[in-house]
């Protein structure tokens, strides 16, 4: 027995010593949805981590991601905004270290709707209450002398959108890309307004990672942001090869992803604090939060700054 009992402790040790797959310690997971402006997750890759992997975990929508992220399912995500500041302030440990993208946010209207005057009394669309496009949409609204009152606002899933303004259910639709790129491609609507003209550098998706993540793994935190500011340089690239990875990730016609990526960049992904303010801002004005995390509470800017 004694022998035995030897035999199998020299066995463990012999195999702890050779070479090992990496454990569950060793990976970190990424949500996402399968959208343009999650397109640096679609560059990383696993030789940038060292030893540990990477996993992407694809959502059908924003309600699933959260409630992964939300429960530890997920060590991260690119998120809207404005859902994970909410997570934060009912006290879910979440932290955004990055952009997700820069611009990329169309309002695409009906043919026959040539201003936002025109939209008086219809339908428009956007993806969640607790958005960017739900705040976009308002700042077009105020621009035009209108109030948030004077259409009828729906939330909608955004693959649903095209079909939707093509079908006269809604008049218009505000949404991340590359559904926006759809509805003019598909010929069901055209560009209203890009996001630029009346909310410049707006904040929209954000790379959040879980606190308890950070803290207990923050040496694989800093290779994993490393790499994904070199994704977000890659995912910029105008070659044949990066369009290639956009669309492996992205069920989407090549017409309609070009010009998705024409309206969206990815090489500064660092979260501007004034940016942020106004975010913070516009929520309390639309009574979307009584009381928004500040940057300090929310935003982890340490890796940026150490690149």
């Amino acid at each position: 027995m004694k022998r035995i009992i030897l035999f199998l402790i020299t066995a463990i040790i012999i195999a702890g010593c050779g070479h090992r797959e990496p454990v569950e310690d060793d990976v970190i997971k990424i949500g996402y949805l399968p959208i343009t402006h999650a397109s640096p997750l679609y560059f990383l890759e696993d030789e940038h981590l060292d030893s540990a992997e990477m996993e992407l975990v694809q959502f059908g929508d924003w309600i699933d991601l959260m409630d992964a992220l939300n429960s530890g399912r997920i060590d991260g995500a690119s998120v809207l905004f404005q859902l994970a500041m909410k997570a934060n302030e009912q006290g879910i440990d979440v932290k955004a270290t990055a952009l997700g993208h820069e611009d990329g946010n169309a309002i695409i209207a009906g043919h026959d709707i040539e201003s936002a005057e025109d939209l008086a009394g219809e339908t428009v669309a956007i993806p969640h209450t607790l958005s960017t496009h739900n705040i976009l949409l308002d700042e077009m609204l105020q621009s035009e002398g209108m109030s948030y009152g004077d259409v009828n606002v729906v939330e909608m899933p955004p693959a649903e959108m095209p079909a939707a303004l093509g079908e006269g259910r809604i008049e218009s639709y505000v949404v991340a890309e590359p559904f926006g790129a759809l509805g003019v491609t598909l010929g069901t609507g055209h560009v209203l307004h890009q996001s630029h003209e009346f909310w410049p550098n707006c904040l929209c998706c954000a790379l959040v990672l879980r606190e308890e993540f950070l803290d207990e793994k923050s040496e694989l935190a800093s290779r994993f942001m490393n790499a994904y500011v070199d994704a977000g340089q890659r995912a910029d690239e105008d070659s044949e090869g990066s369009f290639a990875i956009h669309q492996s990730y992205m069920d989407i016609d090549e017409e309609a992803l070009e010009l998705s990526l024409d309206w969206i960049s990815y090489d500064n992904l660092d979260i501007n604090r004034d940016d942020f303010e106004y975010l913070r801002e516009r929520l309390v004005d639309l009574n979307l939060s009584e009381d928004p995390p500040t940057y300090e509470e929310f935003v982890d800017p340490s890796f940026m700054e150490e690149m």
